[in-house]
């Protein structure tokens, strides 16, 4: 009975002894796996030494499948690092969020050449054969650098690591109130919605306070003069626009009144252009009688001259013809005064 008794009392104490030993080996493996491993964990204290030599480093994450997958890749290739010439490094996202965002790394695995302070993105796979590869041949050569706002020393990259930072460190105390306090999720957003309006009210009252400790306010009689001198001036924009306004309107009925005279003094002489026509087609059929008349009283005269040169031809010789040919003219001349008489005696 006693024997039976003591059996499985011993198992027990062997088995908690050996989970002892289990535990008090498995840091000490760990320790030694890290010792063992050539790839250097990058933090935001000795991050800059990327800044110098050639670098290759992995942006991964505990729980990623795919960063769990090139782990032994990425060892050897750290193995193989001094016979090409490299260095190799490694970064926990989780424990370094600001190194992800001065990256700005948004997927995972991320791979990163560094040389001489000038980063380029390695999208290959993360095969040793090809990072391999890439190194010896030079393939970063032929990628773009990130340069500007993008390099990852830049000014604006540094704040994003200080956004990434301290969004890392919210979530780090979102887990610690619901998994190690075990407050529900609703409670802690709650409380950093609260922290957020807190902190604002409190930047606008500091930012308020050093306002006023560089602004000093004028004395009220100098204030008050400010104000009335202020008054006057919108008093007198406001009768400056109005006098431009009173001016703009007199123009427009001075346009309209010399556009209205204009009209009518068109008019008027269209009317007296219209009274002058009817006038003259009134005059032309008296003028057309008075011609008419005239033309027969100067064929009579014509006559009568003919008449008396034909007597004076047949008395005298032949060589008194230039003189008879004279008198006609006269004639001629005399018959044409009196026909232009009558037309210059018109309207």
């Amino acid at each position: 009975m006693a024997g039976g008794g003591c059996g499985p009392l011993l198992t027990a104490l062997l088995a908690a002894w050996v989970a002892a030993a289990a535990s008090e080996a498995a840091p000490e493996q760990a320790a030694l796996r890290e010792e063992q491993s050539l790839v250097l964990p990058m933090t935001a204290s000795n991050w800059t030494m990327v800044m110098e030599g050639e670098w290759m480093l992995k942006f991964y994450a505990p729980w990623c499948p795919s960063c769990q997958q090139t782990d032994s890749e990425w060892e050897t290739f750290a193995k193989n690092g001094q016979q090409l010439h490299i260095s190799v490094g490694k970064v926990d996202v989780i424990q370094e969020p600001g190194l992800s965002g001065r990256f700005f790394v948004t997927t995972l695995p991320a791979f990163f050449h560094a040389k001489d302070g000038i980063f380029r993105r390695y999208r290959g796979p993360g095969i040793y054969e090809d990072l391999q590869n890439y190194i010896l041949e030079k393939k970063w050569q032929s990628v773009e650098p990130l340069t500007g706002w993008k390099s990852p020393a830049s000014l604006t990259m540094s704040g994003m690591a200080g956004l990434f930072s301290i969004s890392g460190k919210i979530w780090h105390l979102h887990n610690y109130f619901t998994v190690t306090l075990g407050i529900p999720a609703w409670c802690s957003y709650v409380f950093f919605v609260l922290a957020t309006l807190i902190f604002g009210l409190l930047m606008g009252l500091i930012l308020v306070v050093i306002s006023e400790c560089f602004y000093m306010p004028l004395p009220r009689h100098l204030s008050e003069h400010s104000e009335q001198s202020q008054g006057s001036e919108v008093t007198h924009r406001a009768g400056q626009l109005q006098d431009a306004e009173e001016e703009k309107d007199d123009s427009n009925e001075e346009e309209n009144k010399d556009s209205l005279v204009d009209d009518e003094e068109e008019k008027e002489d269209l009317g007296d252009e219209d009274e002058a026509e009817d006038e003259e087609e009134e005059d032309s059929p008296a003028a057309g009688v008075d011609e008419e008349r005239s033309d027969p009283q100067d064929q009579g005269s014509l006559r009568e001259a003919r008449e008396e040169v034909e007597p004076d031809e047949t008395e005298e010789d032949a060589p008194e013809q230039p003189q008879r040919a004279s008198d006609t003219e006269v004639a001629e001349g005399t018959l044409r005064q009196r026909k232009s008489q009558p037309t210059d005696k018109g309207p």
